[in-house]
């Protein structure tokens, strides 16, 4: 029992604390107040090294976060979303928010709640956990007005682009996907499926092997990777490969994808039967699975910064905030904050919300202590209560 009805009338300040230990995850109640921001845009914390997205120099600047943080619940954004997945924050403060299962793209009024759906995206496929998955607006939306969206089809998982014109007939403000790149292996799990630009403004995309394991390990394949593209879906200039748009590998499978202050690009990884995983992302490197999972020593793997055991996490989005990473857990129920000293976990992992709101899936930078959280009870995997699917809005340290 996820004992959630009654923290659902308290948005003033709700911190269900956690901590968690990188190795042996553990819970213990702590608090206070805290902030929030949305997902599936590129703020201007994302982004990649000049060379695209690799570890940068921290600097010996401003001091690092505390060792303990808060999460304060300050609003409810939006209910009532059926399987929500990607979200992408539209100048001016609204939100796109892509349905996994019905392949539609809503529009929220952030000030009133109020969804609207723009359209639908022909050609999605939703089985599984395949569907309609990550959006992320071009680096040129004031001008272009183009979404990028990740989706299944009946043959792959692809990336395209639609052009929203705010000035046609709620329901038909999508114009017809434009592919930029296809061919990414699909299944009935591990489809990856979130994208976002990094402030090096090329588009970045997380992928997983469908379960078939040795995609991973691959370099051919593009399941079980981290890819990197221009917005056209060409290899970058400086891709570990020429002519490849491969950046990492060993990944089982990629749903969060976040870049810190110095530029070092971050990914969220299940793990199997073990160990889940933050990884710090290498261009080039092999995270190892599915011949290691978790922390293995192993010569050659690049092992996690961070890892939690599978119940206690199974991470979807991640954002960067306040010094921290923040990671929504979906089987775990919580949000996790990872405190960063350059590319080191300052402190041991904390879980906030634990079990108060669910399943989560999305989390999403907006600036600042501010994070937009998104639950995910509406999946097929979730118990759905009267409201579910939400948008929070969160204020955290």
């Amino acid at each position: 029992m996820r004992g959630r009805g009654a923290a659902r009338g308290v948005w003033a300040a709700v911190g269900l604390a956690g901590c968690g230990a990188l190795l042996v995850v553990g819970c213990a109640p702590a608090g206070g107040p805290g902030s929030g921001a949305p997902a599936g845009s590129s703020p201007p914390a994302k982004g990649a090294s000049p060379s695209g997205g690799g570890p940068a120099s921290a600097g010996a600047s401003a001091p690092g976060p505390p060792a303990k943080g808060s999460v304060a619940v300050s609003g409810e954004v939006a209910k009532g979303l059926e399987s929500p997945w990607g979200v992408a924050p539209l100048p001016g403060g609204d939100l796109l928010v892509a349905s996994r299962d019905k392949g539609t793209i809503t529009r929220v009024d952030t000030k009133t709640g109020k969804p609207t759906e723009i359209g639908k995206v022909s050609g999605v496929a939703p089985g599984g956990e395949g569907g309609l998955l990550g959006l992320a607006l071009s680096p040129s939306y004031a001008s272009d007005h183009l979404v990028y969206v990740y989706f299944t089809t009946e043959s792959d998982n692809r990336i395209a682009r639609l052009r929203y014109d705010e000035q046609r007939a709620p329901g038909q403000q999508l114009g017809s996907p434009d592919t930029v790149f296809r061919g990414i292996p699909k299944g009935l799990v591990h489809n990856g499926g979130r994208i976002a630009f990094g402030p090096d403004k090329m588009l970045y995309a997380g992928t997983g092997e469908t379960g078939e394991t040795g995609l991973a390990q691959d370099k051919k394949s593009l399941g079980g990777k981290i890819l990197r593209m221009t917005p056209d879906g060409q290899p970058v200039h400086g891709n570990p490969e020429a002519d490849s748009v491969v950046y990492s590998y060993g990944h089982r499978n990629v749903q969060g994808l976040a870049w810190d202050k110095d530029k070092r690009l971050w990914a969220s990884e299940f793990g199997q039967d073990t160990w889940d995983e933050l990884n710090l992302i290498q261009p080039g490197g092999n995270y190892g699975w599915p011949d290691a999972e978790g922390k293995a020593g192993k010569p050659g793997l690049i092992d996690p910064v961070a890892q939690w055991k599978t119940d206690d996490a199974s991470p979807s989005g991640i954002a960067f905030a306040q010094g921290s990473i923040w990671m929504a857990g979906l089987k775990g129920a919580r949000l996790w904050r990872i405190p960063l000293d350059g590319t080191k976990a300052l402190a041991e992992p904390e879980a906030f919300l634990q079990g108060t709101y669910g399943r989560l899936r999305t989390v999403v930078p907006l600036g600042g202590d501010k994070l937009l959280l998104v639950t995910s009870e509406t999946d097929g995997r979730g118990t759905p209560e009267a409201g579910d699917d939400r948008i929070l809005s969160l204020t955290v340290r």
